[in-house]
């Protein structure tokens, strides 16, 4: 079950879209067509954007197009579960684009997996991390009132395939989150490892932690 992970460093949204797509889409033509494919973990950051999921609801993005362009922002309505999101600089996206049958998950248990792979990046950095009853995603002190997100996930799936993924917050500016109702959350915070941590954390070695935890994740 080789996984090959991918970086594609910052790229605008729309274009990580549309590649992403064109994986998805050529490993579902390959697993029924019983042809040769690739899984693939793709890590990269992206410039400032909001993007709104099947189940989202227009009213929690809070500005106007107009309010959009002066923060520099785009907003894209999308095909995953969930509600709305930020993505941005010092933030690291990760698009796994997997067979989940290949790796005996169902969609629920690989959710699962995504999340235990955050843990497990925080934990590395002395950072207590867990899930929250009916919120998918990374939370820190998840059942209290200082509840806060470090990393959203949110999956598409199509025959047991994957895309879309999860975002984890490691240097980003927490400002943005402001104007949205994260996730639909209108009483819970965001925070980042710069956040928790005080100081500024590598990219790259959060790329490699969290790598190593999900193939580590993967392979049970």
């Amino acid at each position: 079950m080789k996984t090959t992970v991918v970086d594609w460093g910052v790229i605008p949204y729309a274009e990580s879209w549309e590649r992403q797509s064109e994986w998805f889409e050529a490993l579902i033509d390959a697993k029924q067509h019983d042809k040769p494919y690739e899984n693939r973990v793709i890590l990269c950051e992206h410039p400032h954007v909001y993007t709104l999921g099947r189940s989202g609801k227009d009213n929690n993005m809070l500005l106007s197009e107009e309010q959009l362009e002066a923060i520099n922002a785009t907003l894209y309505h999308i095909d995953r579960g969930g509600d709305i999101t930020y993505h941005g600089p010092g933030q690291l996206v990760c698009y796994p684009i997997l067979n989940l049958e290949e790796f005996g998950l169902g969609l629920k248990a690989y959710i699962d997996r995504l999340e235990e792979a955050v843990i497990g990046v925080c934990r590395s950095y002395g950072i207590e991390a867990g899930r929250l009853d009916k919120a998918t995603g990374v939370w820190i002190d998840g059942e209290t009132p200082r509840a806060r997100k470090i990393c959203a996930i949110g999956v598409r799936s199509s025959r047991f395939v994957t895309m879309h993924g999860l975002a984890l917050n490691v240097n980003t500016d927490l400002r943005y989150f402001s104007y949205i109702n994260p996730c639909g959350f209108i009483d819970k915070g965001v925070t980042s490892l710069r956040q928790e941590l005080g100081t500024e954390v590598p990219m790259a070695e959060v790329k490699q932690r969290l790598q190593q935890e999900i193939i580590k994740q993967l392979q049970g």
